[in-house]
């Protein structure tokens, strides 16, 4: 296979996972649990299909386009496609087919679903680096937000306008943020400069997630 950067790729995007089907021969790429990418293996191990998802009208464009580019291998050949692992589809536009394939699993997807999936909480907060979590917290999308620094009974006010009010997977991508809110939910053992880097690494994370899934 000619496309070597290809698993790299894939394994540094947020929440992505790898295994391998022995029944299938297959190197399967999830994002929550979700296939969105495979590596379809001969017997000798050797790649002859790399499977992946598009939405039904470009699956047909791109088939139309390519002569490499073939209706998706055992998938559902409306909107899976199976690219020649030594053809002459460009390697921007095959990054780009992968980029699509994982937005689209992720956006069909609930909104607590892509957060888990993605180990983000509203704020952008990656969970499982936060030393309170499953001790203190049970995590914001465990408990919808009413974790325990928010007002008894109610969530934190991130999660209550991201996800109650303005019915989105987190506050990547609002034109708001970081708004006032944050203030409010701020850690107080942060002096101003150690919050205000915090708040730019938790927006940081939400840049990594497609558009369509926030």
């Amino acid at each position: 296979m000619r496309y070597e950067w290809l698993d790299d790729y894939l394994l540094q995007k947020r929440g992505v996972t790898k295994d391998y089907q022995p029944v299938w021969n297959w190197i399967r790429y999830h994002i929550g649990g979700k296939m969105f990418a495979a590596l379809c293996l001969d017997k000798a191990h050797e790649v002859y299909y790399i499977n992946l998802k598009l939405e039904e009208s470009e699956s047909a464009f791109l088939r139309g386009q390519y002569a490499d580019i073939l209706p998706g291998y055992y998938s559902d050949k409306r909107c899976w496609v199976s690219v020649k692992p030594d053809g002459t589809v460009p390697d921007e536009l095959l990054r780009a087919m992968l980029d699509k394939s994982y937005g689209l699993t992720l956006a069909g997807m609930s909104k607590k679903a892509r957060r888990l999936a993605l180990g983000l909480t509203t704020c952008g907060l990656e969970c499982a680096a936060c030393p309170l979590y499953q001790g203190d917290c049970p995590g914001c999308n465990e408990c919808g937000g009413r974790v325990f620094h928010a007002p008894p009974g109610k969530p934190c006010p991130l999660y209550a306008c991201a996800v109650n009010r303005k019915h989105r997977t987190g506050c990547g991508g609002c034109a708001d943020a970081p708004c006032a809110l944050w203030e409010q939910v701020r850690d107080p053992a942060l002096s101003e400069e150690e919050f205000r880097a915090s708040v730019a690494a938790r927006l940081e994370n939400w840049k990594e997630v497609p558009e369509d899934a926030l």
